[in-house]
């Protein structure tokens, strides 16, 4: 049928999965780069998921009871943009599909988040995007126990094989089976082929049973068959539990010499190949083109939640005003007014009392009084809650059938966490935090580079910072990972030294809405070094001089987290010899950073000797050092001993700093 004699009513199904097929080979072919197999192969099944079940409304990408969509298999990425332009979400053109994966296109290779309206989150590396959505899953039904009027919607994903390869996908399938997070659907592409081939030649798993061990709900249909995936989208919204729907397709499906074969998945087809796809499917269309009875199909389907919408708004006015002005404040991320006042009340107190608490202990203490006048901040711990202190009196438990609560045990699964606090960051009416030991942010780090790649308020509660730890020893003492993480973009390492400290950090991570933020914490206690009456939040300036010189300096000790007290003792054991010397607390090489070349050379100290000290690798610390000072810190693992006997013997002492400084003057 052409288009000349197409008429709406004769549009077909698949001639609207075809016209994703065609947007895709063409988009790839344009651009020589790209990977046509997968948009070709699930184009049958978004079709339904999209026509007939997504609560979505184009002209309002960001409408908060919308239903989430997530592309997983982020490789695919011309499905999503296929279908946005199809649907008609602004700015995605048919000029965005021709500039697939070029520079400052809205279509880059894998789904951006912020890019363009309608991509909930960035995806490509695979295992992250069904990750993301679990916590997607679980701020709907974490939202909806507070706001019921406001908020009924599912968060569906679009997973392939290697998605469901790596590992942080089998710690979401758990996490998610767990709790119960009935509204998760997850449609797989079950298409048996990976890059480097048949999936037979590394995986074997039968990945139905593997999901009903987790607690899901399972089906299996042929992804061609769009009444097949239909009652089976039907059953999964009925179910009490998490879906998984094993969609058998093949992949680059219409491409007549290649489909089924991994010469689909990651490179355009080719000429030829793409000229017989247009005849095997029917589709005799120039490139780009899509009839117009097709692409008006399409563009009702992403009118047809208006209504929905619609009535979701007047839901919205009807609450009342001040439901309505608490449900605005969050979905916007707005901080409570009361926050300084409260931040700067737990400041006075330890600078009164002078505790000599470890810094994870100060965090507890802020959180005990943060979760009280912040209901939206919610969170927990990868199985040490009662190392991380990650849990105020107040907090109730989440579980499964009950999500008033505000604490996620989330169990032995740190990348599974740190990639579920995203989804609850993106869904947004929450700031989350979660904790583990700061040694495992390498098994949170991928999570945590998309956090920071997306711009998310996301908080990481990272304990046990040193060799302070002690006894457990060099596989839980974190040695590189202050410098691993300050090398990451857009990503805010705080490292406190006190009480006062710590607050002052946690405040300024609140504050950030552009990106996520680390607090490493401190196991043992650390004497009180701030009086705590500054008005200013001087931590927000990322470093400053914490005790001046008596008299003229002509030393400058830098230091981080528990050992500004190192260089505390050292300077005073400077000016017992005649040697002025002052201290300066670096809590985040980030925002000192970003101060003006005026101040952080008044802070560094000019014409002077400036020696760093912080148990960890010196990597990262010659910018402020500069080529004549001096750092004292980790160039070996640790070692398992008592704290105090560890610093000793790797030479982390006010001795040594003050040795250091006399060596260079």
């Amino acid at each position: 049928m052409n288009e000349g004699t197409m008429t709406a009513k004769t549009v077909t199904a698949r001639d609207m999965a075809n016209a994703i097929r065609a947007l895709a080979m063409d988009a790839v072919e344009k651009a020589n780069s790209g990977h046509p197999g997968m948009p070709m192969g699930m184009a049958d099944v978004a079709t339904v998921l999209f026509g007939e079940f997504l609560k979505f409304d184009a002209a309002d990408p960001d409408w908060p009871d919308r239903d989430r969509f997530v592309l997983s298999a982020g490789h695919g990425s011309m499905l999503l943009y296929a279908i946005l332009y199809l649907t008609g979400y602004p700015g995605m053109t048919v000029e965005e599909m021709k500039n697939f994966r070029q520079l400052g296109s809205k279509t880059p290779g894998h789904p951006e988040y912020g890019h363009a309206p309608g991509i909930e989150t960035t995806t490509g590396p695979l295992g992250q995007g069904i990750s993301t959505a679990v916590g997607m899953a679980l701020a709907e039904r974490m939202l909806a126990a507070r706001f019921p009027d406001l908020v009924d919607h599912r968060t569906y994903v679009v997973a392939s094989d290697g998605d469901l390869m790596e590992g942080v996908s089998q710690e979401a399938a758990s996490l998610a089976g767990h709790l119960a997070l009935n509204r998760l659907i997850v449609l797989y592409d079950d298409n048996h082929v990976s890059i480097d081939g048949p999936t037979e030649l590394s995986y074997s798993d039968d990945v139905l049973t593997r999901f009903v061990s987790c607690g899901w709900n399972v089906q299996a249909v042929d992804g061609h068959a769009p009444e097949q995936v239909r009652e089976a989208i039907a059953r999964a919204r009925n179910s009490d539990k998490p879906s998984l729907i094993a969609c058998r397709t093949v992949i680059g499906f219409g491409a007549p010499n290649l489909q089924g074969t991994a010469a689909t998945h990651g490179a355009a087809l080719g000429a030829e190949e793409v000229a017989a796809a247009r005849v095997k499917l029917g589709w005799p269309h120039p490139a780009f083109v899509v009839p117009e009875p097709i692409l008006n199909a399409w563009r009702a389907i992403g009118r047809k939640g208006a209504a929905a919408h619609k009535d979701w708004e007047a839901k919205l006015a009807a609450v009342p005003k001040d439901v309505r002005a608490e449900w605005q404040r969050r979905i916007n991320g707005d901080l409570p007014q009361n926050l300084d006042g409260v931040i700067a009340d737990l400041k006075t107190r330890a600078g009164k009392e002078a505790p000599k608490w470890a810094t994870r202990k100060a965090s507890g203490e802020v959180l005990q009084v943060l979760t009280q006048i912040m209901p939206e901040l919610v969170g927990g711990s990868g199985d040490l809650t009662g190392s991380n202190l990650t849990h105020a009196k107040g907090q109730t438990v989440v579980r499964a059938g009950d999500y008033s609560g505000s604490y996620i045990h989330f169990g032995v699964r740190e990348h599974g966490m740190a990639a579920a606090l995203s989804g609850i960051a993106l869904h947004k009416g929450f700031i989350p935090y979660g904790g583990t030991f700061l040694v495992f942010t390498d098994y949170c780090r991928p999570a945590i580079r998309l956090a920071a790649l997306m711009g998310l308020r996301v908080i990481y509660v990272m304990t046990h910072d040193s060799i302070g730890l002690g006894e457990d020893g060099p596989t839980h003492q974190p040695v590189e990972h202050l410098a691993s993480l300050r090398a990451m973009p857009n990503l805010r390492v705080f490292r406190p030294a006190d009480a006062v400290e710590t607050a002052e950090c946690w405040q300024a991570a609140l504050e950030c809405k552009t990106g996520p933020s680390v607090l490493a914490l401190s196991r043992q206690g650390v004497p009180s070094l701030r009086a705590g009456d500054e008005s200013e939040n001087l931590c927000t300036r990322g470093g400053y001089v914490l005790r001046a010189a008596k008299g003229q300096a002509r030393v400058h000790l830098l230091a981080t987290g528990s050992e500004v007290a190192v260089a505390v003792a050292a300077a005073k054991l400077l000016e017992a010899d005649g040697i002025a010397a002052a201290v300066v607390s670096l809590p985040c090489f980030e925002l000192f950073d970003g101060q003006s070349e005026a101040y952080r050379t008044n802070v560094l100290g000019q014409d002077v000797v400036r020696v760093a000290v912080e148990a960890a690798s010196p990597f990262g610390w010659d910018r402020y050092i500069g080529p004549n000072g001096a750092m004292i810190g980790m160039t070996s693992f640790g070692a398992s001993a008592p704290a105090g006997d560890l610093y000793r013997h790797f030479g982390i002492t006010a001795e040594a700093v003050a040795a250091a400084a006399k060596d260079r003057l």
